[in-house]
């Protein structure tokens, strides 16, 4: 089992950053950083720093539902990922916690 950093990172799920939708952007920037996995999740409901309920119900609702963004890796490479973010100016709320984590059966090759 190792230790690393768990980072999510929640925003509308219509945001954008240079053009791109902004959970595939945070993919390709976590890729790009050489961290090994990432996935993108749609929330069924939820509520952000505004207050305002969103449920994914409503067909004026569309668009709007917090998408989260999850990552685990290693500290330097959640690092790297955050300074990127920073240089890039990317307006997101994030999450940065430590985990342990591991695999079943463990695998030489990590």
């Amino acid at each position: 089992m190792r230790t690393g950093v768990r980072l999510a990172f929640y925003f509308p799920e219509g945001a954008r950053h240079h053009h791109h939708l902004l959970h595939e952007w945070l993919l390709q920037a976590a890729r790009d950083c050489g961290i090994k996995g990432g996935s993108a999740f749609r929330a069924i409901a939820g509520f952000g720093r505004h207050g305002h309920m969103h449920y994914g119900h409503f067909f004026e609702e569309a668009g709007k539902l917090p998408i989260e963004v999850r990552v685990v890796t290693t500290a330097p490479l959640a690092e790297r990922l955050l300074d990127r973010l920073r240089s890039e100016k990317v307006q997101v709320f994030f999450v940065r916690s430590e985990v342990d984590y591991g695999w079943i059966p463990e695998e030489a090759d990590e």
